[in-house]
């Protein structure tokens, strides 16, 4: 942990280290997770982050994760190389290119699929979620697609995909306040950008040796800064360009329960909404044009799924 001065009281940030999970059932990818872990299950209302790759997909056989069902969230996916086929049951048919967001909305329940392209050689990228708060989390199913202008910055250059940074605004709408960008800094760099103090952040690094705010971070790390600091330094000390991704939000404060691909507030809740998907409910609806059978969900566990919030 690094602790750095800024206003009233010290921050302090928390490394937070990946752990490789597979991801999609049978056909299953390796991806890195570093949210939601023991220590820290969200910052801001960002609470599931996969990094993955660089994979050389002659070799893994790329992403193939078949329909499945999603409620209580939004899914953003962001890409680094590759490209990705996204369907849903909105009838979205999208592709998924790096430096490109798609947002998609749960709600009260969607379901869609992911499948690398036949184009794509080498995938990597990030795939995120972020809790809808109560108000909001039984709303209509939704899907944004955002092409940021890169913003070129002293020694830097950046990508809002969601929220404020550097000057630039993301048109995307959020239900909390949120930060999402992508950082690349060049060997050498030293990066002061302001920030809301209101706000939690998370960096992720995807490559390079960085220093977020006085703490080293390493590939596949995760920094966590909690609110108070009005700026924020990283540097770059090494002799190649480093690839960051920034989050962030207003603390969210209502404790969750999150299972399989689910988030509500009950286990309850958890449990009717994997009955429904198993009984191809009307919830979820149907994914159209996918050349392959549904992913069925795993069983429940024998103990009982509990609400969890942050522990920092």
């Amino acid at each position: 942990m690094s602790t750095i001065e800024n206003g009233p009281r010290p921050q302090t940030v928390r490394v937070l280290p990946p752990r490789d999970v597979p991801l999609g059932g049978p056909r299953a990818m390796t991806v890195r997770r570093t949210l939601p872990q023991r220590e820290r299950t969200l910052i801001g209302a960002w609470c599931f982050i996969d990094h993955y790759g660089p994979d050389d997909v002659a070799t893994t056989g790329g992403m193939d994760v078949a329909p499945h069902p999603h409620i209580g969230l939004q899914t953003v996916s962001w890409l680094f190389s590759g490209e990705i086929e996204h369907r849903d049951s909105l009838g979205v048919h999208a592709f998924v290119r790096p430096g490109e967001l798609n947002l998609m909305t749960a709600g009260q329940g969607i379901a869609h699929s992911e499948t690398s392209t036949a184009a794509t050689t080498v995938l990597h990228g990030v795939q995120l979620w972020v809790a809808l708060p109560d108000e909001h989390r039984h709303t209509g199913r939704d899907f944004h697609h955002h092409v940021p202008d890169p913003v070129a910055l002293d020694g830097a250059e950046a990508r809002v995909f969601l929220g404020t940074l550097a000057g630039d605004t993301s048109p995307v709408p959020t239900f909390t306040p949120l930060l999402g960008a992508e950082l690349t800094l060049d060997p050498g760099a030293t990066l002061t950008l302001d920030i809301d103090p209101a706000f939690e952040h998370g960096l992720l690094v995807d490559q390079g040796d960085i220093t977020f705010a006085g703490a080293p971070l390493h590939p596949a790390d995760l920094g966590y800064l909690p609110p108070g600091p009005t700026t924020l330094t990283l540097t770059n000390p090494s002799a190649t360009p480093a690839r960051l991704i920034l989050l962030g939000g207003t603390p969210f404060d209502e404790p969750i329960v999150m299972w399989w691909n689910f988030i509500g507030r009950t286990a309850e809740e958890i449990v009717q909404a994997r009955e429904e998907w198993q009984q191809a409910s009307a919830r979820f609806g149907e994914v159209q044009g996918y050349p392959g059978d549904r992913l069925p969900a795993p069983e429940l566990p024998n103990v009982a799924l509990k609400a969890r919030g942050n522990r920092l």
